[in-house]
């Protein structure tokens, strides 16, 4: 990894909308060349996402996403409150979202999804010894729980039928680099 990289001085930041969750800003950066420049920045507190795996299953969740338009395939995944670590979010999200709660959490990565704009950090977790319960939506969710064969959402992956970023991430490194280990 280049270390010899120069970084971006703060030299002002505005906070433009504050929102429930993300918090939208302009701050202005002095570059390396001396010259000042805007940036246009989403704060957000971070999130978690699981990969469920029950017996050969994987618990893929499906639900509108206003901003495809559309009803995607994704796992389950949760915005961090502020201050609440990746550990206890993981354990909070899967029961909400699939009604699992998990004997097991295992922390595999960690990467941010959009660092040219956002410091979203998303930590992903293996869920397993799952014991079935009750969901425990959010007000304004509407979830249907889909498990499925973990060779079948891979293909699902392959064939671009799962759009979700953090799904197809999840799932192909969940099967290059810890499924493999076992096989």
């Amino acid at each position: 990894m280049e270390t010899d990289i120069p970084t971006e001085e703060i030299v002002s930041s505005t906070t433009i909308y504050r929102g429930r969750v993300l918090h939208f800003k302009n701050t202005t950066v002095r570059l390396p060349s001396g010259n000042l420049y805007t940036r246009e920045l989403v704060e957000h507190p971070g999130a978690v996402a699981l990969i469920p795996l029950l017996e050969d299953k994987v618990i893929l969740i499906r639900q509108f996403r206003l901003a495809t338009g559309k009803i995607l395939c994704e796992l389950p995944a949760g915005t961090m409150s502020e201050g609440e670590d990746p550990d206890t979010c993981a354990e909070r999200e899967i029961v909400e979202e699939t009604g699992y709660k998990a004997g097991k959490l295992r922390k595999i990565f960690q990467c941010y999804l959009a660092p040219g704009y956002s410091t979203e950090l998303m930590h992903f977790y293996v869920a397993t010894e799952l014991e079935a319960g009750p969901q425990h939506l959010d007000e304004d969710e509407v979830i249907r729980v889909y498990p499925t064969p973990l060779e079948e959402a891979l293909a699902m992956v392959r064939r671009n039928e799962i759009m979700d970023a953090k799904t197809t991430v999840g799932l192909l490194l969940y099967d290059e680099f810890e499924r493999q280990k076992h096989h």
